[in-house]
């Protein structure tokens, strides 16, 4: 009998974890790469699952592909490794055994990590190896990200008619990472043309179980099940999971009720597992009614928005509009800080942003400082947030802070490495990019966290997102813009530029981009601020120009800090005519600097409008500005 027609008639019983069993065994290198150095270790654990009564057996590919092999040097060895490991595979195999080539997911969280094109690619070199050595089916695993695994499953269904076992993984019971429903997810695989459907990894028994209370039986697939032994507990440096066989026989009955016709074990099991499953399960005949529990909806009044001030994006939209950054001190002392905030509130500048920790160095939170100058000047912060400081679970908990302090102002960077900064020996995290960062921000405002699991309301943030015009191809560099905001970015802040000429060449090359732009201006303080800027600090390039004129007054201290002030005007008047939006940055927390540049911005917008009124058309109305 086939793989198909017994999944149809029977209850089949998976293997489980190979990975955690060579693990066990001491062996911690590339685990696919042991099909070639080590095939009787790997053949033997094969032979372990089949006589604890597995009757589907996968192959130990999971990650061997171009992608995840290149981290260890070994992508030209894709071929090499498959064959061995489907060789070994069916020498395990007992009569009444089926193997199934296993391909792992590639994607978890970033997007950005692998892109969709080189996914593709390396799948195919895989799939071409399984098929060529004529598994009896495929079984594709552990993928988070559900656009990935529609990819392939496409790929695989064109390519052959082999049962294909499709299973997704979730962070939480019954829905996946981006928010799909479980049952939306699956009954999705299963019109792509999947004949197994399931879950597998990440979740034990019991939160497996609760997520397949909520899914009917599928019209033509049918439903598969491999969950973990347990969660995992780290210890010695180790995961650990808990091996209590019995529990898994009972687990197994209630994913059978659920109705899983094909059910195995994922990360932490073991053959005493399987064998437990087995007892319970292999050999009956599969449920063919089912009722679902209707799933329970969370009820939570939302909190009223007390905040009704248009976003930046929407002020930049309408009018003219000035935001200043002021980094958080490094020090202690926040007297001068506070100060320099309430001095820029007078003068009246739309928001005031902070860094997050920019050029890797610490400063006091962002946050705590935004909250602080939100409720006692009644300024409107602009929080930017680096991926470089925090993994997945320290960004969630970031933004939904910020959210209950009612700051919705965020600027999403990748942020400076850390070997940059104060503590180069420092861990830079990047779990995300600039680009999923901001999508995830997007998908909190539809009140989903970033594991999929709702969040009882709605975040409220408007996103803005980095421009760096300063670089050799500057449409690269818009074309990044275009990219950022298909991932949801509402406006743009540039690194600071240095000459009229360049703001005129970003605002041809930017004008067909309807998001705000608002334009970065720092002024400078003396010559070794600008030779410092100019050769050390990435993204920021000053004219010869601009480096020469600051050079010549370099023997005085005021006349820098005038010559400064000069030249940030003369660019103001460029940016002001072209773009509605003006980012100034503050020098060396001189917020004196920053609020004169600001009321002779006010200054500049109000002769243009008067010349706007008095000559009509004749010259560029703000409508028409950027």
């Amino acid at each position: 009998m086939n793989l198909r027609d017994a999944l149809q008639t029977q209850t089949l019983v998976g293997d489980g974890a190979l990975g955690t069993l060579l693990y066990s065994y001491g062996i911690d290198q590339c685990f696919e790469d042991l099909n070639r150095s080590h095939p009787d270790e790997v053949l033997n654990v094969h032979k372990a699952y089949v006589e604890a009564g597995a009757e589907i057996i996968q192959t130990n590919t999971y990650g061997a592909n171009y992608v995840k092999l290149s981290r260890y040097g070994l992508e030209d060895k894709v071929k090499e490794i498959n064959t061995a490991a489907i060789k070994i595979a069916k020498q395990a195999a007992a009569e009444n055994n089926y193997v199934v080539g296993t391909i792992g997911g590639t994607r978890a969280i970033s997007k950005q990590a692998v892109s969709l094109e080189e996914i593709k690619r390396s799948f195919r070199e895989q799939l071409y190896c399984m098929l060529f050595e004529g598994v009896d089916g495929l079984l594709l695993e552990t993928f988070y990200d559900f656009e990935e695994l529609q990819t392939v499953l496409q790929i695989a269904r064109k390519e052959t008619k082999l049962p294909i076992i499709a299973q997704v993984s979730m962070h939480e019971p019954g829905v996946l990472q981006d928010g799909t429903s479980l049952n939306e997810a699956l009954t999705t695989l299963e019109n792509i043309g999947a004949d197994v459907v399931g879950i597998n990894c990440r979740l034990g028994p019991y939160h497996m179980t609760q997520a397949l209370e909520g899914v009917p039986l599928p019209k033509k697939a049918v439903l598969s099940a491999y969950p973990n032994a347990s969660l995992p507990a780290y210890q010695d440096g180790r995961l650990v999971y808990k091996t209590d066989a019995d529990y898994f026989k009972t687990s197994a009955r209630s994913l059978y009720e659920e109705g899983a016709r094909l059910i195995g074990g994922c990360c932490g099991t073991t053959p005493e597992h399987i064998a437990a499953i087995a007892e319970e399960v292999k050999g009956k005949k599969p449920i063919q009614n089912k009722v679902v529990s209707p799933a329970k909806a969370e009820v939570e009044t939302p909190r009223e928005i007390e905040d009704t001030n248009p976003h930046l994006h929407e002020i930049a939209a309408e009018r003219s509009s000035i935001i200043v950054e002021l980094d958080p001190p490094k020090k202690l002392n926040t007297d001068k800080y506070m100060r320099g905030a309430q001095a820029l509130r007078d003068a009246g500048v739309d928001s005031v942003t902070l860094a997050d920790n920019s050029l890797a160095s610490p400063r006091i939170s962002n946050s705590a400082i935004a909250s602080i100058i939100k409720q006692k000047y009644d300024i409107n912060p602009l929080v930017h947030i680096a991926c470089r400081d925090r993994n997945l679970i320290g960004l969630q908990s970031h933004l939904m802070g910020l959210h209950t302090l009612g700051i919705t102002e965020v600027l999403a960077i990748t942020g400076d490495p850390t070997k940059i900064g104060d503590f180069p020996g420092a861990t830079s995290v990047y779990d995300l990019s600039s680009f999923d960062l901001i999508q995830y921000i997007k998908q909190l405002n539809q009140g989903i966290s970033f594991s999929g699991k709702s969040l009882g309301m709605n975040t409220n943030f408007s996103v803005a997102a980095a421009f760096n015009p300063n670089v050799r191809n500057l449409n690269r560099a818009v074309g990044r813009l275009e990219k950022k905001i298909k991932y949801g970015a509402d406006y743009f802040i540039s690194q600071p530029v240095y000459s009229g000429e360049q703001i005129r060449e970003v605002y041809e090359a930017t004008k067909h981009i309807s998001a705000p732009i608002y334009i970065g201006i720092m002024p400078l303080t003396s010559s070794r601020n600008a030779e410092f800027l100019h050769n050390e600090v990435p993204g920021i390039t000053l004219s010869d120009e601009i480096r020469k004129r600051m050079e010549s007054v370099s023997h005085d201290p005021a006349l820098a800090q005038a010559e400064g002030i000069a030249i940030a005007k003369s660019l103001i008047d460029t940016a002001a005519e072209l773009f509605n939006g003006i980012y100034l940055i503050t020098p060396f927390l001189r917020y004196e600097i920053t609020v004169e540049l600001t009321n002779y911005i006010k200054e500049v917008n109000q002769q243009r409008s008067e010349r706007t009124v008095l000559n009509g058309n004749n010259t560029i109305s703000s409508a028409s500005i950027k």
